[in-house]
């Protein structure tokens, strides 16, 4: 078998390992081949290792499987991607005609998988930040150990702690060790706790006597009283991270300091010795009397372990040099490894395991889960030694894991101590032999600083010297950096002897096109001398020609025929890319159907365009192997199917994002970044890859349904850094209930819920869920519609009610405190927990409902005779009893109410109680009653003052109001016994609406949201635009009455009709009814939704309904002609037809987005979605009256919507074709202006496809926000949309209109916002049927669909409880605004999700 049974091998993420079986008896034919393996199968072997840990039971294994292998030239073989970092095992085998298995001699394969930057460039510069403060210049510090002052201190037991370098003092210096030196890692020694007073050694204590895993050490911290010592540590990590470094970190786990967090905590983790002494490790013959070793056979240490690696992880940390990692067990190297690459999967493993024998080495490199180690190489000196141990190092790195060669590290002794001459040796044999350009050196080399580093102080790092190696260094880097010849797969061959003084290393290049000789003369006494064919070969680190066969003495050569060109090949660019494209590959397809792709190939593919190259993955099914993988990825890309992708970029961090799931979550960027999704599970981190055009990172495939955060870190600036939501919803509903208790976790009383009653004639109650409190003066007991067939506005008689539980003598208010279950009915019901001391207690319902077309709420109170939630029932012949106060008001709804004395004596005036209730009788025609049956009322006034309104604070009007409460209602309980108390203002008795099953799907709450807007008025019917302060507005009820059919209620459409089609006069209809005024009629849409609404009713019932007749006579026929021919000819509010192109010119806030004084969105001209209504409408009239030209006119209007509002530069629909009066739509600049109405357009059909498609995708990544479709994206705009107040001040920037919150003052705030941002509801399902629309019979388009209308189901749980809002913020957290419930928002989500079941 090749690879050989029981070999050992390295990879990297992006290669392509092949596996052959021959030599097998028998005939092809006659046998069955497979690979058995666990490549490809990373997540499983972590989750298998993490299992057994965590969950201690019997395991089954799942990691492992078997690919089949084909016969092909004399054997069996198969190639594999390698997509995954870990370590995989192997093994073939074959099945003969019987059935019997037949496995060659040998263990398993083992192939260890790198991260795919480990392949080159691996210089590190190890830094001890405490070394970087004010001894920083010094060459000599030692002295300052005996300053007299100081150990005169000592000598008195004081602790004397010079000032340390700070984590802000190194990173000052990563310009030097990135730029300068061009180094690609910075290492740094442990940055945790030391002992400073108990058991401190040395005058700092040494970093490795750690006294907390996870704290940083406050020397190392410097204090501005802004930030942590963590958020330091952070900025040091980017500030590596923006110079395109990585960040090591030296963790220790195999021991500790004296007094650590651990030992305090879990003194039963560590050793003892015999004499019940705590242990000190120790290696080399030396005990470090400062530490105290941990004894690891804990799995509960492990897992503390694992999370401390993780949180280094989460602070920007890309890899650990474990110290004396053999002296940790190899099952808890494991289980780290396997911990932190679940969440990390690029994380870099050093083992430092000088101390321990070869064989712990290799096993922690392979089933460790580690990758790289320390090499010997710097103990190494003579000829036979330094040839020996690299023999070792060369093949072993191939075998387990890169040896990396350290030239110094804290341990040894300086370099620069025995001169330049031996540091340059030193220094350039280690990098120029190392695997994979593995190679580091302390701070202080390039600086020849010849004090040794002592980890118990802070020595000098000579810096600055004017003596100094910082430029050869810094060429020695760059070369190892960007040679082929130090990349992975380079083959390194030795030439010389095995006791020569002069060292020949051959290294080439993966490909063959490239060689370089390593000369190193070890003798620094007499030169060396190499045989002629390498004389006139150019010598790299001095750029001369090597002339003479002679190496000068201590000299260490690389010598190349000729001068490279360094670094235009871009490979580690084309590498990543590669890398990224296999993993992405990965999430679909298995490694052997990846085998045979040629990583540049891919590389090039994926860089052109990685969303499309994403976008093809997941649109192929299955691997076409006839005509090739690449071909079939490069078709895909372009693929005609709704693209399951959604790309998040910077400027999303204003919203949370929507992505459904099954969709590819992916991160854009020009600069180069870091992003971090956290979930559920964890935290998921990647790095940026370079493509052609952009920086990307991509999160795979979002499987799990919920809210993630992500953050994301700019490499190239690192101030910069945004977080971000992402909101992944599945195309399922949850169904869902509200969740009581939430109400005690509202902070934002903006956000508070409420309950919504209605009594079908526009009355209603509004009722928070925390009973008793207020959050807007439109909250009421009873808010009353005093036109018995008319809409006007609401008359508030009730603002609440206030209830106080008395329980033997125990009072509680019932309140949120106290709430277990709410249900928002009609009717609404809360259940309270009431205490009754001695853990007794008494569980209560109330119920609330209004009497059906009456206004009077109906409240029921009713003692449950059943054992409580929590606690035991209240013993018998205990008195209970509910106290109830009703604040009293008498006021239009959108006014308030303010006491004073004089207010005071208004409500007195006007009252009259009795021992059963009250009667307020301010008026005539105003006159509310209360009684109470089963209790009695008591007459004692309380005025209510300064009542908080904070969402009328939020919108920049009055924050408080009053009320007047006459008196307390007593109602006596025993048990399963009732009280009513009802409020009327009706003058005869009324009973409250049946009891009804409340409906816990999805639809069925939105189908009941819809009842409570549809109202009768007359003879026939409105719907009640939102509550609580619209009333019944025409365009509002034509667009829900969409959903009122899909429900199947063609009877209350007809109602509608028939109540609006009365009033139409020359095309137009009233926008609006407030009483029997319908003179407003500034409307161009509401005729055109009428119609639209026409045409559905016939279609799904009434196939007369146009010859039937409206109350002022006419055949609807007739009304409809007359809207057609009002338009045609131009209707008596300004609205006309242009003669040659046939669109239709609207007034200014003539559309739904009709704000006014000052209009915020005037879309004066020639709006998209009044085109595409008029189209509807002419296709109708052409049914309807086929001589009056209006399919011709049809034909003409499809074609000039085609003309002019599709050659947006952007490419998806036009808005506006903005226009004066009498402006023709040629002489029209293109609007480009992203909003939500294109996509009724799109919707309504009419839009090519393409353009259809770029609209929808457009609103994909600029409109859609959970729930909402924001009105206008945040974008610049071509066409500048200024707005103005009432004196000609502008309020807004005309080329960024968008607005993130709808807020603060009316007419300078909420008005400008309120369609330039702002999300709307009722918009977002016209995105999901726009989808269904442009991609027809694509199930992942289906799903995708389904998965936006869905963002709409958790807004039924918040604000008005079972109803979907007017509006919200466009931007993040979208607070909700507006009207809490609003007719369209659930009636258009009711109907898309009927298309969408159907």
């Amino acid at each position: 078998m090749n690879p050989p049974c029981g070999g050992r091998l390295v990879r990297h993420v992006g290669d392509v390992m092949e596996f052959t079986l021959c030599g097998l008896s028998g005939s092809a034919r006659e046998l069955r081949v497979f690979l058995r393996t666990t490549i490809g199968r990373g997540h499983q072997v972590r989750e298998e290792i993490i299992r057994d840990i965590e969950e201690p039971d019997v395991q089954l294994e799942g990691s492992w499987r078997d690919v089949p292998m084909r016969f092909e030239g004399g054997g069996w073989s198969v190639k594999l991607a390698l997509t995954e970092v870990g370590w995989f095992q192997s093994k073939a085998y074959a099945v003969d005609a019987e059935g019997r298995q037949h496995w060659p001699e040998g263990n398993n394969i083992g192939l260890s998988v790198h991260p795919n930057a480990c392949r080159t460039a691996n210089t590190i510069y190890c830094a001890f930040p405490r070394m970087f403060g004010l001894a920083k210049n010094r060459r000599e510090t030692a002295s300052m150990d005996h300053d007299p002052r100081i150990t005169s201190l000592d000598d008195q037991g004081y602790t004397v702690i010079p000032p340390s370098g700070t984590l802000r003092d190194l990173k000052a210096e990563l310009p030097h060790i990135f730029e300068t030196l061009d180094c690609r890692i910075l290492h740094l020694l442990p940055v945790n706790p030391t002992p400073t007073t108990y058991a401190r050694m040395g005058r700092f204590g040494s970093p490795y006597a750690c006294g907390d895993l996870t704290s940083i050490d406050p020397a190392l911290v410097e204090f501005d009283k802004r930030t942590t010592g963590v958020e330091q540590f952070r900025e040091l990590a980017r500030g590596v991270h923006s110079h395109g470094g990585q960040l090591f970190l030296d963790l220790v786990i195999n021991h500790t300091g004296w007094g650590s967090t651990l030992q305090e905590n879990h003194p039963e983790w560590f050793l003892r010795e015999p004499n019940g002494d705590f242990a000190s490790p120790g290696a080399w013959g030396n005990v470090w009397a400062d530490l105290v070793e941990l004894e690891p056979n804990h799995p509960e240490i492990w897992e503390h372990m694992a999370s401390a690696f993780l949180e280094w992880c989460r602070r920007g940390v890309d890899g650990f040099r474990c110290d004396a990692g053999y002296k940790v067990p190899m099952p808890v190297w494991r289980y780290v490894t396997a911990r932190v690459r679940e969440h990390f999967p690029d994380t870099v493993f050093l083992l430092e395991g000088l101390g321990g024998g070869w064989g712990d080495t290799a096993a922690l490199l392979t089933e460790g889960g580690m990758q790289w180690a320390y090499s010997e190489l710097f103990q190494e000196y003579t000829g036979g030694q330094v040839a020996g141990y690299l023999d070792h190092a060369l093949a072993q790195s191939e075998r387990v894991g890169t040896l990396i060669h350290y030239s110094e590290t804290h341990d040894n002794s300086r370099l620069a101590a025995k001169g330049r001459a031996w540091s340059l040796l030193r220094n350039r044999l280690c990098a120029l032999t190392s695997v994979n350009g593995g190679f580091g050196f302390a701070n202080g080399v390039e600086w020849q600083a010849d004090e040794q580093i002592n980890v118990h102080s802070a020595r000098g790092l000579n810096w600055g010297a004017d003596d100094n190696i910082v430029s050869e260094l810094a060429q020695l880097n760059r070369l190892i950096n960007q040679h082929p010849c130090f990349r992975d797969g380079a083959r390194l061959e030795r030439l010389s002897d095995p006791e020569s003084s002069l060292y020949q290393l051959r290294r080439t290049s993966a490909d063959g096109a490239s060689e370089v000789r390593v000369l190193a003369n070890l003798d620094l006494d007499e030169a060396q001398f190499i045989d002629d064919g390498l004389v006139g070969w150019v010598e790299l680190l001095s750029g001369n020609i090597f002339e003479d066969g002679r190496v000068p003495p201590g000299a260490v050569l690389c010598l190349a025929p000729e001068t490279p060109e360094l670094g235009n090949d871009l490979y580690e660019e084309k590498r990543a890319q590669a890398a990224w494209a296999y993993q992405c590959l990965s999430v679909r397809f298995e490694p052997e159907e990846l085998g045979g792709l040629k990583w540049l190939e891919l590389a090039e593919l994926a860089a052109a365009n990685p969303a499309g190259f994403v976008a093809g993955i997941a649109a192929i099914q299955k691997v076409d192997h006839s005509s090739g993988f690449l071909t079939q990825l490069r078709e895909a890309a372009s693929s005609e199917q709704f693209p399951r992708i959604n790309i998040w970029r910077r400027r999303d961090a204003s919203r949370v994002m929507p992505v459904p799931v099954g969709h590819w979550l992916m991160v854009y960027d020009e600069e180069p970044f870091e992003a971090c999704l956290l979930g559920k599970d964890g935290t998921l981190q990647f790095n940026s890859v370079e493509m052609e055009n952009a920086h990307v990172a991509s999160f795979g495939l979002m499987t799990r349904a919920g809210r993630y955060e992500l953050e994301f870190q700019e490499r190239g600036d690192e101030e910069f850094s945004v977080g971000g939501s992402v909101e992944v919803v599945g195309p399922d509903p949850s169904d869902e209930s509200f969740d009581a208790t939430a109400v005690r976790r509202v902070k934002n009383p903006l956000e508070a819920p409420v309950a919504l009653l209605t009594n079908g004639r526009g009355g209603m109650a509004r009722i928070p869920v925390d009973l008793g409190a207020i959050k807007s003066k439109y909250d009421c007991l009873l808010g009353a519609n005093l036109h018995v067939d008319a809409p006007v506005d609401r008359h508030v008689f009730a603002k609440r009610i206030r209830l106080w539980a008395v329980a033997d003598g125990f009072i509680s208010a019932l309140d949120a405190t106290n709430l277990v279950h709410f249900e928002p009915g009609p009717p609404a019901r809360w259940r309270f927990l009431v205490s009754a001391g001695d853990f007794q207690a008494v569980e209560l319902e109330v119920e609330a409902a209004m009497a059906v077309e009456c206004n009077a709420t109906v409240l029921t109170f009713r003692r449950l005779d059943e054992d409580p939630v929590r606690g035991r029932k209240l013993l018998g012949g205990k008195e209970f009893s509910l106290t109830a106060r009703i604040d009293l008001e008498d006021r239009s709804f959108h006014g308030e109410t303010h006491l004073s004395r004089e207010g005071e004596s208004y409500f007195e005036e006007c009252l009259e109680c009795g021992d059963e209730g009250f009667v307020f009788a301010p008026a005539a025609d105003r006159v509310l009653r209360a009684d109470v049956v089963r209790g009695c009322f008591h007459a004692e006034v309380e005025p209510v003052y300064n009542v908080a309104h904070p969402v009328e604070a939020s919108r920049g009007q009055t924050e408080v109001g009053d009320a007047y409460s006459p008196g307390w209602f007593e109602m006596p309980l025993k048990p399963s016994e009732e009280s009513v108390l009802t409020l009327s203002a009706e003058a005869e008795p009324v009973s409250p609406s049946s009891n009804k099953v409340m409906p816990v799907t999805f639809e069925g709450r939105l189908r009941n949201s819809m009842e409570a807007f549809v109202v009768n008025r007359g003879e026939g019917k409105t719907v009640v635009a939102g509550y609580p302060w619209f009333l019944d507005w025409g365009r509002d009820t034509f667009i829900a009455a969409r959903g009122l059919l899909a429900a199947g209620w063609s009877e209350e459409v007809f109602g509608i009709v028939k109540a609006f089609a009365r009033f139409e006069d020359r095309g137009s209809l009233p926008n609006v009814l407030n009483g029997d005024n319908a003179s407003n009629r500034e409307t161009s849409d509401a005729p055109l939704w009428f119609g639209k609404v026409c045409a559905e009713l016939a279609g799904s019932a009434r196939e007369d309904l146009f010859s039937e007749r409206m109350a002022d006579g006419r055949t609807l026929r007739e009304i409809l002609i007359s809207i057609g021919c009002g338009y045609r000819d131009g209707t008596p509010q300004g609205i006309r037809m242009d003669l040659e192109s046939g669109l239709i010119w609207s007034p200014s806030h003539f559309t739904w987005m009709d704000t006014n004084y000052p209009a915020g969105t005037p879309r004066e001209g020639y709006p998209v979605e009044i085109q595409a209504l008029w189209i509807q409408l002419l296709g109708l009239l052409g049914l309807l009256d086929s001589e009056g030209g209006w399919g011709d006119l049809e034909l003409r209007v499809r074609e000039s919507l085609r003309d002019y509002f599709c050659r947006t530069p952007s490419g998806w629909i036009a808005d506006l074709l903005p226009a004066a009066e009498g402006v023709e739509p040629s002489d029209a600049p293109c609007d480009d202006a992203l909003r939500s109405n294109g996509l009724m357009a799109v919707a309504l059909g009419g839009v090519p496809l393409s353009v259809g498609r770029a609209t929808v995708l457009a609103a994909c990544d600029h409109l859609v926000v959970p729930g909402g479709m924001r009105s206008l994206a945040p974008l610049s705009v071509a066409v500048p949309l200024p707005v103005r107040s009432q004196a000609g001040d502008l309020l807004n920037d005309p080329i960024q209109p968008y607005w993130d919150r709808y807020e603060g003052d009316e007419d300078t705030r909420r008005k400008p916002a309120y369609h330039n941002g702002t999300a709307w509801g009722w918009q977002l399902p016209f995105l999901s049927e726009s989808i269904m629309r442009c991609w027809p019979g694509d199930e992942g388009a289906l799903k995708a669909a389904r998965s936006y209308l869905l963002t709409m189901e958790p807004l039924l749980n918040s604000g008005c409880i079972g109803h979907l809002p007017e509006v919200m913020d466009g931007d993040a957290p979208h607070t909700q605004r507006g009207c809490d419930a609003q007719a369209w928002s659930a009636t258009e989500a009711y109907r898309v999700w009927q298309l969408l079941q159907n």
